[in-house]
């Protein structure tokens, strides 16, 4: 009897081993705030604070991506918003490049762009040179990252030569437009319409979280480590503790970006390019020669946010 019990647990021991689990990176995008036209320091460096503390609080090792075209004004570097990066990094939180002023690949050449990613890291590296520790991840704004073969691999080669890896995204999202809509209603003092958009943002985001679980298992059969993207926003702030309770029920647990990219998943190669700037599981769908019915189901934003957000 004994025997038979060792047995059982080794058996469902190594199963458990074996079961994929469900693992999430939580990046962020645009830091060090999404601050739609609010530059009042109390204001952003609140928003900054809530937002630490939410990841924290829920032992989420998130990586946030700067655009250091923030950091300055007219050339000047502005302390507060460095500070804010400062709080970042001393949180125990990573920091990657996001270019310096947002550009879109798609419309520029590679020495504009490549001299605007160097334009981005200068403060950054130098922040995480003194904690310790390096610049590694890049994050192409608008997910462009090249409409041809051809632009995609030079700038790949580019950021290879300059020790960069990419950040994907496997679930993306329009939480801007929501953040948006959350941000003047905040305006308007209007708690009730704000309570409304944060209750219908988690609904929303658990369904595209859904949507994408399905598309990957679809492709490769399992699980695979998702990457989620996010901006430093009002919405983001006040909400990040109730995504993580949505995630956690859904059976995730929390990683970095270096824990993210060690599936396999992500040594897809991409072989189809356009103008998107979508998912990467929706980019690995159309290398595969997936379409139509494949990418039916995609949840929608709801049209009083999108009103909201014009």
């Amino acid at each position: 009897m004994r025997i038979f019990v060792y047995s059982v647990v080794f058996i469902f021991g190594s199963w458990q081993s074996f079961a994929q689990k469900k693992q999430v990176c939580f990046s962020i995008d645009d830091l060090p705030v999404v601050n739609y036209g609010v530059s009042d320091t109390v204001f952003q460096k609140t928003l900054m604070e809530k937002l630490i503390q939410a990841l924290t609080k829920n032992k989420i090792p998130a990586i946030g991506f700067v655009n250091e075209t923030k950091l300055f004004d007219h050339n000047q570097p502005i302390s507060s918003q460095i500070g804010l990066l400062n709080e970042w990094v001393d949180s125990g939180l990573e920091l990657g490049n996001h270019t310096f002023s947002h550009p879109d690949y798609n419309v520029m050449s590679l020495n504009e762009y490549s001299q605007n990613i160097l334009k981005g890291e200068l403060v950054t590296s130098e922040l995480l040179k003194r904690k310790g520790t390096s610049l590694q991840y890049f994050r192409h704004p608008f997910l462009h990252v090249g409409n041809s073969k051809e632009k995609c691999d030079s700038l790949n080669f580019f950021l290879l030569n300059h020790g960069y890896t990419v950040a994907p995204v496997t679930i993306d999202n329009e939480d801007y437009l929501f953040a948006l809509a959350y941000r003047r209603a905040n305006d308007k003092y209007d708690r009730s319409l704000m309570n409304k958009i944060g209750a219908d943002y988690i609904d929303y985001m658990e369904k595209k979280l859904v949507y994408f679980e399905k598309q990957a298992f679809h492709l490769f059969g399992r699980e695979i480590n998702q990457i989620l993207l996010l901006h430093a926003s009002l919405l983001n702030a006040d909400y990040v503790d109730a995504m993580a309770k949505m995630f956690r029920k859904n059976g995730y647990h929390f990683i970095t970006m270096d824990k993210a990219l060690e599936d396999d998943a992500y040594k897809t190669a991409v072989t189809r390019f356009g103008d998107w700037g979508i998912s990467w599981i929706d980019r690995w769908a159309l290398s595969a020669g997936k379409s139509g019915d494949f990418f039916k189901g995609d949840p929608v934003t709801p049209a009083y946010i999108k009103k909201l957000s014009e």
